[in-house]
């Protein structure tokens, strides 16, 4: 890898973990509400320039060769969008795992012991280039108050 890669990779996973400190700590509502927005956002203007950005990948992805059912995976058009808006609100109605008892019994001498869900801090995910496993991947690692790296 080249130095200034490396630099590149080493500062953004640096942010990154900067940031799960501070998404650890955030609560519920604002976990929810970063992805309502989201949502919304997707279903409006920055939609409409997410999709015409995508139009011009696609133009490049196409004199570069990329294979039909390479193409048609990272295509997105309205509905396509709409499906990922829809994927980030199911994320909101899902329980926040940051803080549940998950098991919890009491020693012989009396002492209670528990496992609790804590988020991990920093999670990188390298997967196969899809705009919706993206919007997955970002939106369960907020919701379980943890920063990712994404590789797609």
């Amino acid at each position: 890898m080249s130095d200034d890669l490396t630099a590149l990779v080493t500062g953004l996973a640096q942010r990154a973990k900067d940031a799960s400190r501070v998404l650890a700590n955030a609560s519920s509502a604002q976990k929810n509400a970063v992805l309502r927005r989201a949502a919304d956002a997707l279903r409006g203007a920055a939609g409409d320039r997410v999709i015409e950005a995508n139009a011009r990948d696609m133009m490049a992805a196409e004199q570069m060769g990329l294979s039909k059912a390479m193409l048609d995976r990272l295509q997105l058009d309205r509905s396509r969008l709409d499906a990922v808006a829809d994927g980030l609100e199911q994320v909101v109605s899902l329980p926040d795992p940051v803080g549940a008892l998950v098991e919890e019994r009491v020693l012989e001498n009396g002492l209670r012991v528990g496992k609790m869900r804590a988020p991990l801090g920093l999670i990188g995910i390298i997967y196969e280039s899809r705009p919706n496993v993206t919007a997955d991947a970002a939106s369960l690692c907020l919701k379980s108050g943890n920063a990712v790296l994404l590789r797609g």
